[in-house]
């Protein structure tokens, strides 16, 4: 359960709730999204529990996919991961936490004209501008750089850190929720007040859909858990409980958090805030308290991003193990007995995704190409249904076929649908950049590069 609601419950929650207001213009959709997204999270966590307790091994997902597709596809899933979901997920949370510091120090930003004159155009996908938000960019680079060698030099170091800042998280989530709630200095009126340009029909179905978006990054982390299944006690019992018990707390949470907000904030108020949480603990306890909440989001997403950064390493690590072209991250680091490598491939990588787009960017290029997976390993569930029908279940996924269809289906619709909104957005110059498109291709490389390595480990055989 520490795992689940550890491995969630991060940095989302006080970045995302302004954007998806501004998406949707109602406090009651706002709060109606962040439940239905974590019903549907927990429908596809509940199914591929299923499988985590057929096969109670470490590495999680990627040996399902080996199990379900073959080791082709386990090795693109292994890329995305690399590549897309957890090094952006690392760039993302951290910059949160570079956000943050803005509420203190005004980070320098070149002029727009000078933010536009350097751009990087990628065919069919848009234009990537390096410069814009330059401050904020390298305060992100600074801080994934000096975590990843703290995590470098020492596991103790980083797992130190990590107990203290989780605290401090876990205080911040506690003061906003019954602080705000119990402080009567919202309004009940501002829950149910929408704005007048609130969208309606097909553009109401898109909104939802981008905001639903939003809450899956929130969401995101509870596969965590799969990853160490081999090292969990009596998994077939502990890991669809932890899954089940975990993700219904971050349920309540998130919606406690949200219903929170809008109790002080009016809807307009809280879609233009850069700082929903500080901006909300000032109107209950004034700029001192906004600071004090704002002290506390930036040292707990800096928790955030040194968790990410000592976990996602061991992936990189994992696949260098595996794969003779990643084979030098695959190496120990032999004076601190460190996956040193990993955690300097990670680092590297995570930099250029940071100048190559903004924070809402980095979130929904990452979770488009996460939740591919998340319903291609829902979707195994019903090929091994098949594949593997003699081999003992001892857990079976409540409500089968339903469940999972259902979040199968849910997953097409949410895929198509990003991809169309997308699409649109930079057609109408809403958005530089198609962020899909930009994840699939990131993603795509994987196959060439999963041939070409074969084919060269068979040559030198």
């Amino acid at each position: 359960m520490a795992i689940v609601v550890g491995g969630v419950i991060g940095s989302g929650i006080f970045m995302k709730p302004a954007v998806m207001a501004s998406q949707l213009g109602s406090p009651l959709l706002l709060l109606s999204v962040w439940i239905v997204a974590g019903c549907i999270t927990l429908f596809g966590a509940l199914s591929n529990a299923e499988v985590a307790a057929m096969f109670p091994e470490t590495g999680g997902q990627y040996v399902f996919f080996k199990k379900m597709y073959g080791d082709a596809f386990a090795f693109l899933y292994g890329w995305a991961a690399f590549a897309v979901f957890n090094t952006a997920g690392n760039a993302s949370i951290a910059y949160v936490c570079s956000q943050y510091t803005n509420y203190f120090i005004a980070l320098p930003r070149f002029s727009t004209v000078v933010e536009r004159s350097f751009h990087v155009h990628l065919p069919f996908i848009g234009n990537i501008f390096p410069l814009e938000n330059i401050g904020v960019k390298l305060l992100t680079v600074s801080l994934v750089v000096v975590l990843s060698f703290i995590n470098y030099w020492s596991v103790n170091y980083g797992g130190t850190l990590q107990r203290i800042l989780t605290a401090l998280k876990a205080v911040a989530i506690i003061l906003l929720i019954g602080g705000i709630l119990f402080s009567g200095k919202g309004s009940s009126h501002n829950i149910v007040t929408s704005l007048s340009t609130m969208p309606h029909g097909m553009a109401l179905i898109s909104a939802y859909m981008a905001a639903i978006a939003g809450a899956f990054w929130a969401y995101d982390g509870w596969n965590n858990i799969t990853f160490v299944a081999g090292e969990v006690k009596d998994p077939q019992r502990n890991i669809p409980k932890s899954l089940f018990i975990g993700l219904s707390f971050c349920i309540v949470v998130y919606a406690l958090i949200n219903l929170a907000y809008v109790y002080v904030l009016p809807i307009h108020t809280l879609s233009i805030s850069s700082f929903v949480a500080s901006d909300a603990a000032t109107v209950v306890w004034g700029t001192i308290g906004g600071s004090l909440i704002a002290l506390m989001v930036i040292l707990s997403t800096l928790g955030t991003t040194n968790a990410n950064v000592l976990a996602t390493a061991r992936v990189t690590y994992a696949m260098g193990e595996e794969n003779k072209w990643f084979a030098w991250a695959g190496k120990p680091q032999p004076r601190y007995n460190t996956p040193g490598n990993a955690l300097l491939l990670n680092a590297a990588w995570s930099i250029i995704l940071i100048f190559s787009g903004s924070f809402d960017m980095l979130t929904d290029m990452l979770i488009f190409v996460s939740w591919f997976f998340y319903g291609m390993s829902t979707l195994g569930v019903f090929i091994l249904r098949t594949k593997m029908k003699d081999v003992e279940r001892p857990y079976k996924v409540f409500g089968y076929p339903i469940v999972p269809l259902l979040f199968v289906l849910f997953v097409l619709f949410f895929l198509c649908s990003t991809v169309y909104t997308d699409v649109m957005n930079y057609k109408n110059g809403t958005t530089e950049i198609i962020n899909s498109l930009f994840g699939i291709a990131i993603t795509c490389i994987g196959i060439p590069v999963y041939y070409l390595s074969k084919k060269t480990s068979i040559n030198k055989m």
